[in-house]
């Protein structure tokens, strides 16, 4: 996203699990990635849908972050 900025978005196939564990593997993915340059992971943004999850609107979240 430029400037050391990153960005990991998750989404569900179908709005029937919820967000699930959506969250968690967004910040497992961001720390993942830090960590194989030896860095720890700083949250710039987060954001998820909110329900009801219909016509389209599946549960996803995005994570913006920087490996500091």
């Amino acid at each position: 996203m430029g400037r050391g900025l990153l960005s990991i978005t998750k989404q569900q196939a179908t709005g029937f699990p919820g967000l699930g564990n959506l969250k968690a593997e967004a910040f497992q993915e961001a720390a993942a990635h830090c960590g194989a340059a030896q860095k720890d992971f700083a949250v710039v943004g987060y954001e998820e849908t909110k329900g009801p999850y219909i016509f389209g609107n599946y549960p996803r979240v995005d994570l913006s972050f920087r490996c500091v």
